[in-house]
């Protein structure tokens, strides 16, 4: 029995990333042997197994053969007789198809090294086109090692377009799809994880409603990047920039999909795109099982953000009840959330990406304002539903108040 680190927790030591899980392949053993060691099994498809002590998995070495559609349609065989060399081929990509032992010898037959030092994403083998998640894999790599100058091999884009063009992609679970997703969202440059989809043709099976936002044009004078793809993947950057959460670069992710569903004769203006988002954007959600908490967020930010950016010019009672319909009194955080996706979506255009956006530091102020006005500070004399009016006229003043000593004067909501 012979035991080797692979994958990842290899490629991400030789390349000097950070990592945090193991995985092992063992070679030359059986499931009862693993077993009498006291490993614990918890594999469905084929047999992994978890370490007694430190929990990390170890996978008995095995071949697979297509036999179905999609990420599940796989047979596994796993045998003593099954070779290292064997298990690895299955793999993604050269560069996760790298094993150590344990004292540090590395075993490359694919040439994985080779594409790490040349930043090359290659597949291992043409098995590569049988599996369509590993189109999202790939896409997801490439965000994730984008700061290391990696690019996907042509050759390996071919496959991915083959797959695309398979009906393959269609097989994928929305669990699955959103998982990756969500993970690519993640990293430092997730913007590149939608560029290569959809360089290969996933993006518009995926997501066709991002993919549809490329081409469409907007005002030059506001967006000097004009194209509306480009815009978004922009803001998704700075979101990233910024080390913001899931919620709010889904949110910054899907903030104009409506500006796709303009009529032509109205470009490149896009009136009402905050209306006509909506529908879009549910889809997106309810397609991919996206989480609650994620999707309220989303559908606020694409129905809300302009009024974000023209919250100095909105009359103190339109922003109490922007502040209302984002459920300030029990949610600040959903605030904080909308605000930094709003300024995500400012700063995502060309030569503006540093520019100043003193909204979202207004409305943090105004949101702690109406927070800090309780019932308990009104006169005792104050009954009933004459309570909850009351409060209302108290914030809304505190808003106007703050509004003014802020020297925001203009009341042209």
């Amino acid at each position: 029995m012979r035991v080797y680190l692979v994958g990842g927790a290899v490629r991400d030591q030789l390349l000097g990333h950070p990592y945090h899980e193991k995985d092992y392949v063992v070679v030359g053993a059986t499931p009862e042997q693993l077993i009498a060691q006291g490993y614990m099994p918890v594999g469905k498809d084929f047999p992994v197994f978890l370490h007694p002590e430190t929990k990390d998995e170890y996978a008995l070495a095995r071949t697979e053969r297509k036999s179905g559609h999609g990420y599940h349609g796989f047979e596994f065989y796993t045998a003593p007789s099954v070779t290292l060399e064997d298990d690895l081929i299955r793999r993604d990509l050269t560069i996760n198809a790298i094993a150590m032992d344990d004292d540090g010898n590395i075993y490359d037959p694919y040439n994985g090294q080779t594409d790490l030092k040349q930043k090359i994403l290659r597949h291992v083998s043409d098995a590569f086109a049988e599996d369509p998640l590993r189109v999202l894999r790939v896409a997801r790599f490439a965000a994730r090692y984008a700061a290391y100058g990696f690019s996907v091999a042509e050759e390996t884009v071919a496959l991915m377009r083959q797959l695309a063009e398979s009906g393959e992609l269609q097989a994928l679970t929305a669990e699955r799809v959103w998982k990756e997703t969500a993970r690519a969202l993640m990293e430092n440059h997730a913007n590149v994880y939608f560029e290569v989809l959809r360089s290969c043709g996933a993006l518009k099976i995926l997501f066709p409603e991002i993919d549809a936002l490329y081409g469409v044009p907007q005002r030059p004078e506001y967006h000097p990047e004009i194209d509306c793809g480009i815009h978004t993947m922009m803001s998704l950057q700075q979101a990233c920039k910024a080390g913001y959460s899931l919620d709010v670069r889904f949110a910054v992710l899907v903030h104009d999909l409506g500006k796709a569903l303009t009529p032509v004769d109205e470009l490149p203006r896009h009136i009402m795109h905050e209306e006509r988002g909506i529908a879009p954007v549910t889809e997106v959600c309810d397609r991919l099982r996206v989480p609650t908490n994620t999707k309220q967020l989303a559908l606020a930010v694409c129905k809300e953000h302009l009024k974000c950016h023209q919250a100095f010019t909105l009359k103190a009672g339109t922003v109490w009840r922007l502040l209302q319909r984002l459920d300030v009194l029990r949610r600040p955080e959903r605030v904080e959330a909308f605000v930094q996706a709003c300024e995500c979506d400012a700063r995502g255009r060309l030569g503006l990406e540093e520019r100043a956006y003193p909204q979202a530091q207004y409305l943090l102020d105004v949101m702690q304002k109406v927070r800090s006005i309780k019932a308990s500070d009104l006169p005792s004399d104050v009954k009933g539903p004459d309570i909850g009016e009351m409060l209302i006229q108290k914030r809304i003043e505190a808003i106007a108040h703050l509004k003014h000593e802020l020297g925001y004067h203009s009341h042209t909501a």
